[in-house]
């Protein structure tokens, strides 16, 4: 029962977050669902493989955005927008803030220490946050667009739709 609780707990403050997102993107009023729901099956999803299935935050953020993707294609005709409208702002909760948090107190702290091996030990902080910071995001960004790629003409046709009618 509390794992079902911290999935939904987690899929609600995801949609919430992904809806203040797509709000200050200029997001359709009409598209707002489509992003909320995105927002939390993709952040439980990562959820729940880096709590309950032991994997790394990299592997777990690329699948989930990779699902991400795949649920945008069909809800881009339904929405007539594009599927990048709704998929980015779904995207945005899962930004991995801790890391780059650290990464850049890693930095500060590097620079202020006067010890060698705590500059040392600051230094692989650093590098170790940043890095992982930025493979998390890199990881996402490729999951979520490899599917519209792949499925480039329903993807793209969803706008052509909006015109004819």
């Amino acid at each position: 029962m509390e794992l079902l609780f911290d999935i939904l707990q987690d899929m609600l403050f995801s949609a919430l977050a992904a809806i203040g997102f797509a709000s200050i993107s200029n997001t359709p009023f009409s598209a707002m669902k489509y992003c909320a729901l995105l927002g939390a099956v993709g952040h439980s999803l990562r959820f729940v493989m880096m709590n309950y299935m032991g994997i790394h935050i990299v592997i777990s953020a690329f699948v989930a955005a990779l699902i991400i993707g795949i649920l945008a294609i069909p809800f881009a005709p339904k929405a007539k927008c594009p599927p990048e409208t709704f998929s980015y702002p779904a995207l945005l909760p899962m930004i991995p803030g801790m890391y780059a948090y650290r990464a850049v107190q890693g930095l500060v702290l590097c620079l202020s220490s006067n010890d060698e091996s705590a500059f040392d030990h600051y230094f692989y902080l650093m590098n170790f946050n940043g890095l992982t910071c930025v493979i998390v995001v890199a990881g996402m960004v490729l999951g979520v667009t490899l599917p519209i790629f792949v499925f480039k003409r329903i993807s793209f046709s969803a706008t052509r739709e909006m015109i004819k009618d």
